[in-house]
């Protein structure tokens, strides 16, 4: 179902003409190219994983950095190391993420910490676009002279006339008219105000 009206939505879309095609899938703006791309797309089975969002964009961060900003087990959950085991601290998510101890023979612990520790040649994070690894030498010092090349932005220079009216407020910064946006009566303003110091009796 999802397929279809994918494929459905495209259809729509480019009898309309709202899709836009470039490069080597310049050839696709003809109806008949179009639609043996479309039929490829049948050709091969769509799993479909929905499930409910996280919680925003701050809930998502938060999650992925605990996989790409911390180590597999902190300081603070390590509590002995004695006949050579080693006891921590961890969290049974079974029941109510209650905390419990764990003692594991030292090799079993470095085993298993070791599993965090990622194979040569990877790394946790990576770049793409100018920032990508492979080309970073050459695409960076191109952006630095792009942006030194740019040019500044024309200055405004206001004209006014002899019979304009002269603002009553004018912005310190750039010198144009302030707007006024909000008016506060007295009694307003002083709730609004920061409260005053008072002397200790």
């Amino acid at each position: 179902m999802f397929r279809g009206k994918v494929v459905a939505g495209l259809r729509e879309l480019h009898a309309t003409g709202k899709l836009g095609f470039h490069g080597g899938l310049a050839g696709l703006v003809q109806p008949t190219a179009f639609a043996a791309m479309l039929r490829g797309l049948f050709c091969s089975e769509w799993v479909v994983y929905a499930k409910r969002p996280f919680g925003g964009a701050e809930h998502a961060l938060r999650y992925l950095g605990c996989y790409t900003h911390r180590v597999a087990i902190s300081n603070h959950r390590l509590v002995a190391l004695e006949d050579g085991e080693v006891v921590f601290r961890w969290r049974d998510s079974a029941h109510q993420n209650k905390k419990r101890l764990m003692r594991l023979p030292l090799d079993e612990f470095l085993r298993r910490l070791f599993l965090h520790v990622l194979p040569r040649g990877f790394v946790r994070i990576r770049h793409f676009g100018f920032l990508a690894h492979r080309r970073r030498a050459a695409l960076l010092p191109l952006c630095f002279a792009l942006l030194a090349k740019a040019e500044e932005p024309p200055m405004v220079i206001r004209t006014t006339s002899a019979d304009a009216p002269r603002p009553l407020w004018l912005c310190p910064e750039c010198g144009g008219p302030m707007a006024i946006v909000e008016r506060f009566t007295a009694a307003e303003a002083r709730l609004r105000s920061p409260p005053t110091a008072t002397k200790p009796l």
